[in-house]
């Protein structure tokens, strides 16, 4: 706290010249920094994912594994029951829906172009109800563009499909890794966090430890649960109403509705890709599946979950763009709690100032710092005309 007084005592005694070549100096560091930091979190980025990939499976299965500990068993025999079965279900999962999830998508990547043609079909013949009312509407250019355009995606996907095996292999190699890793981190992970723990100031250890195990728990388990909820509610849903890949649909929305606004951009690219085959059934999908996200949106999360981020939407969602720049799908997966990591470190700083704000004796040099002050000055002045 003395510190922070004396630097902001600093900075209020500069003139505004001196503010602006402070900044004016400061500020290429901290882009020269950032610039290191990505191109040290590129170069050591497959790692990087497994790491907070193992880190984030482990933390949501040490919640059975805490669980069963309170119940007498020992860290250890828990740690390998709980592994065993979620690595059980994972198996059984990937032997029976996963394949026919792939199956179907193999088939509609083979049917999207006679889809396409659908879509063109169906625009044009709404162009030519409008003209019988009289409007002009010109539905036929756009269905061309629309058209081009998508089977110019199409050729894209294509071409990345030939490199399906060495990423199908290098996959299969980092899943591994994650699951050895998990494993260890689900035996060891609170000797390791303590470790790390200790780094921090004493005061700060056991606020930054309980702020970022709620923030992740909160987040994860919220959207696992709703996630979960969507994807089984409307496989059987697009079963009933004969969606052509109801299963395929229905478990892309669910995923997609693991990460903040996935499930709406989820239920408009379904409805899209159904309207290309049938307007009308995709009208009703669209419906059904609104429907269903508002009865989970509405009832059963604030039930189970209560308020599970705090952060205003708009934030949700930069923080959500800013970490699929910085990294692609896993910043996606991280970037909310993140943020929560961060906004309650910022309101913690704020009532700290708000406590003990700075008085008008704190603000004022003594006469033993302000040689020190004059002294910065000078060498920032002679840093400038260097340059």
């Amino acid at each position: 706290m003395q510190r922070s007084r004396l630097l902001i005592s600093w900075w209020q005694s500069l003139t505004p010249l001196s503010r602006t070549l402070t900044v004016a100096l400061v500020a290429p560091l901290m882009v020269l920094n950032a610039w290191a930091v990505a191109a040290i979190f590129r170069y050591f980025h497959s790692l990087i994912v497994i790491l907070v990939a193992a880190s984030l499976l482990a933390f949501l299965l040490n919640y059975p594994v805490s669980w069963l500990e309170r119940r007498g068993a020992q860290r250890q025999q828990a740690a390998i029951l709980v592994f065993l079965v979620t690595l059980s279900i994972l198996l059984g999962l990937g032997v029976t829906l996963v394949p026919i999830a792939l199956s179907q998508a193999q088939q509609l990547v083979a049917r999207l172009p006679e889809w396409i043609d659908s879509g063109q079909r169906q625009l044009v013949a709404l162009n030519e109800r409008a003209e019988n009312f009289g409007w002009a509407v010109n539905l036929d250019t756009i269905a061309a563009q629309i058209t081009a355009r998508l089977k110019g995606q199409l050729q894209t996907i294509a071409a990345q499909v030939l490199n399906l095996a060495v990423i199908t292999v290098t996959s299969l190699l980092d899943g591994l890794l994650t699951v050895v890793l998990t494993f260890y981190l689900l035996q060891h992970g609170d000797e390791l966090w303590q470790s790390l723990i200790d780094w921090l100031p004493t005061h700060y250890r056991r606020p930054f430890s309980d702020t970022i195990s709620l923030s992740f728990q909160n987040f994860f388990i919220g959207q696992l649960i709703i996630g979960t909820c969507m994807a089984s509610a409307l496989i059987p849903t697009f079963l009933v109403m004969r969606v052509p890949f109801g299963l395929l649909f229905g478990l892309t929305i669910g995923l997609m509705a693991l990460v903040p606004f996935g499930g709406s951009v989820g239920i408009a690219l379904i409805t899209l890709l159904v309207a290309l085959r049938d307007i009308g059934l995709g009208l009703q999908v669209l419906v059904a599946a609104v429907i269903v996200q508002q009865i989970l949106e509405n009832l059963i999360a604030p039930r189970v979950l209560g308020s599970v981020t705090g952060l205003n939407p708009v934030w949700v969602f930069i923080s959500i763009l800013t970490g699929a720049r910085i990294g692609g799908l896993l910043g996606v997966i991280i970037a909310v709690p993140t943020a929560v990591v961060i906004k309650v470190g910022l309101e913690q700083i704020r009532s700290v100032d708000q406590d003990h704000p700075p008085t008008a004796q704190s603000l004022v040099l003594t006469s033993e710092e302000a040689p020190v002050t004059e002294e910065v000055e000078s060498q920032l002045s002679g840093l400038v005309r260097e340059r």
